[in-house]
């Protein structure tokens, strides 16, 4: 029998690593904050990066790699980006038996490691806009780690992009900005938030960063991407420079934006239900499962024929890999259903010999649990309207719970109330200061998310200190 899944309502947490368990998604390493990805779990990776690749192509990115390994040195150079990250490195003091004359950093993040590669690379304007991408690991030595959300080793990609000019900079930092956001909306069904994060919050080294901000069932955020304008810092400490149209050397203009394995556990926190995980179509690992039920022989061949033809029907539109056929005849119908409600699959279809006799097919949504009977003939039709409904009634069911987890005050009193009783977003005035931020902190657990860009832009004053506010920010629990 599988193990019960802990309600949301009694624990949040529990119920977070009980429906990755039964989802079978991904399991502890024997080393801590280190986790080993199951196929059904790599395969919404997969599927993330398929969506993510083919966007960053065809805006002219092209991938490449670079070392996990970087001289101690490089690090040290951006000294905000080594501050930033100095807790959480991970160094290779000794290789071959012998000390290494220099530690060797496993990356937390590439900046360094291309901004020395890039320096090699660009020599004139023409080599410029440089848009590169990688899909790899990071190391950031986490304390207290969460399957997908905060791990020691993580799976992710990191755009880094080299300009003529701060504009270009710029308009790449956005164009990435919304390429996320439109993944995050599209194919994740995730509403966010996204705009600038306050000076105090941005990423070590960087001019300024973009992030996009999304809200969990439980009432806390998390920042499901981020997008970078590092300006020239890096570029002068890793001596990036060009040889302008005028003849002259200047230094590169460099961005780097990532999304990472956290979108996963963003998945599992926004959409997933008491019973497991719900996974929208788009992301998916499988799209549809096809469950035969027969008693006899003769049973059996009927189910097999019309089986078969579903299949075939389903292969015109939907990878074959996205297909699940339930071969679990040991088990009873209702397990073997349960079965699939728990890993999330979108679309379950049984064919069985009473809808043989009938020629009807049994569809089943796994978000809503309706069920359709049709013809054989329309389950092409039927599936495809389905993927549509699926997808418009998880966004907008997502979308109503952040929005009526959004609250608006004036008062720092009612501020701590809401935090600590309902958490959601809220969107208050701040004096623009890190002393203020801290406090909120300190006192709270909550901190400013991002300056959003969907929401209306209004003075007013700081909700502790009273001084003028040019416009609210949003704040909250975040993981």
């Amino acid at each position: 029998m599988a193990k019960k899944i802990t309600t949301r309502a009694q624990n949040f947490s529990t119920w977070y690593q009980d429906v990755i368990d039964a989802a079978d998604l991904a399991d502890q390493s024997p080393v801590r904050g280190c986790v080993t990805f199951k196929p059904h779990g790599f395969a919404v990776w997969e599927n993330v990066q398929q969506k993510l690749d083919r966007a960053f192509k065809e805006t002219g990115h092209r991938n490449a790699y670079f070392p996990m390994l970087m001289p101690e040195s490089f690090i040290k150079k951006e000294q905000e980006h080594i501050k930033g990250f100095s807790p959480e490195l991970a160094v290779v003091t000794h290789a071959g038996g012998k000390k290494l004359d220099e530690p060797l950093v496993v990356r937390p993040t590439s900046e360094a490691i291309i901004g020395y590669m890039m320096a090699k690379w660009i020599k004139s304007y023409r080599d410029l806009p440089l848009l590169l991408n990688q899909w790899c690991n990071v190391i950031r030595w986490e304390m207290r780690p969460r399957i997908f959300l905060r791990t020691s080793e993580f799976l992710w990609q990191e755009g880094h992009t080299a300009h003529e000019s701060k504009q270009e900079a710029e308009q790449e930092t956005l164009q990435m900005l919304e390429i996320y956001r439109k993944f995050l909306v599209e194919d994740c069904l995730i509403p966010v938030f996204t705009g600038k994060k306050p000076a105090h919050e941005k990423f070590p080294g960087a001019l300024t960063t973009h992030s996009l901000e999304a809200l969990m069932q439980d009432g806390k955020a998390l920042q499901a991407g981020t997008s970078h304008n590092l300006g020239q810092n890096f570029s002068k400490v890793f001596d990036i420079k060009y040889l302008n149209q005028e003849n002259k050397q200047e230094h590169a203009w460099t961005t780097s934006w990532g999304v990472s394995t956290r979108v996963i556990g963003g998945l599992v926190m926004v959409h997933g239900d008491d019973d497991g995980v719900i996974f929208p179509p788009n992301i998916a690992p499988v799209k549809v499962v096809l469950v035969p039920i027969w008693h006899n022989d003769n049973e059996e061949g009927q189910v097999r024929t019309m089986l078969d033809d579903c299949f075939k029907s389903l292969t015109e539109f939907i990878d074959p890999w996205q297909i699940e056929i339930d071969n679990q005849h040991n088990l009873r119908p209702t397990e073997r259903f349960f079965h699939w409600v728990r890993k999330g699959v979108p679309i379950r279809i049984v064919i069985g010999a009473n809808e043989v006799k009938a020629n009807q097919l049994s569809i089943v949504l796994r978000h809503n649990r309706q069920k359709i009977s049709i013809s054989p003939n329309e389950i092409k039709s039927c599936v495809k309207n389905a993927i549509k409904q699926i997808n418009k009634e998880l966004y907008e069911r997502a979308l109503k719970f952040r929005d009526e987890n959004l609250t608006r005050t004036d008062d720092y009193q009612e501020f701590k109330k809401i935090i600590k009783n309902k958490g959601g977003f809220v969107y208050a005035h701040w004096d623009g200061t890190t002393e203020t931020a801290e406090k909120i902190k300190n006192e709270t657990k909550a901190t400013i998310r991002v300056i959003p860009n969907e929401l209306e832009i209004e003075t007013g004053r700081c909700i502790i200190t009273n001084k003028p506010s040019p416009r609210r920010v949003l704040f909250a629990g975040a993981y």
